[in-house]
């Protein structure tokens, strides 16, 4: 990647961290590297092109954080890897993050080519290989988003159905008090699931 597309598009995520996809226009993001908002066009294109080149830049750093050729590594430490890689990324990045899930990479999906190899190592059929990508790539994404957005479910809900009605927040305040789970133990007991679920469909090909 050219330094000074790295360069932009390095201020252009860091932006993003700071106050959010909203804050993000290319005015914003020129000042940040010292230069006009036509200048950016020649290294990155226009804002659309910009939010292509974040996703690109994502899945660089989730190839990065997952590290070298992993190929002499168990299939299932991959997978495990992976799953921890992706949801790093995501905590790193809680307010950039979701552009992985909603736009398609231009440079190729990092993740999909990872998991296609993992699984083909792991000795899915071929036939079988992009149906469980799909699945788990669902999963880690979808799972992750969650986490960062506020949008997943608790781990468990103890308080009774009742009291939870009585003591419920309003819709606005509830949305403000979200955190993301932080719940690793669970995560981790997931891949596991998803682990068990190849070891099946290789055993039953």
């Amino acid at each position: 990647m050219d330094d000074k597309r790295r360069l932009i598009l390095d201020q252009a995520l860091a932006l993003v961290d700071e106050q959010g996809l909203g804050a993000m226009s290319m005015r914003a993001v020129a000042e940040r590297v010292g230069l006009t908002s036509m200048a950016l066009y020649p290294y990155v294109g226009g804002k659309d092109a910009l939010l292509d080149g974040l996703v690109d830049l994502l899945h660089l750093e989730l190839g990065s954080a997952y590290g070298d050729d992993p190929s002499g590594i168990d299939w299932r430490q991959r997978l495990r890897a992976l799953g921890r890689a992706v949801r790093g990324l995501s905590r790193r990045h809680p307010r950039a993050y979701p552009l992985i899930l909603n736009r398609p990479s231009p440079g190729g999906s990092w993740l999909t080519a990872a998991l296609h190899a993992t699984l083909h190592d792991a000795g899915v059929p071929a036939d079988k290989v992009p149906r469980l990508t799909r699945m788990i790539c669902a999963f880690l994404l979808g799972y992750t988003t969650g986490e960062v957005t506020g949008g997943l479910p608790a781990a468990a809900d103890t308080q009774p159905a009742d009291d939870a009605a009585g003591d419920a927040q309003p819709a606005d305040d509830a949305a403000g008090d979200a955190q993301p789970a932080d719940d690793a133990a669970e995560f981790d007991a997931d891949l596991e699931d998803l682990i068990r679920l190849v070891e099946v469909t290789v055993r039953v090909a």
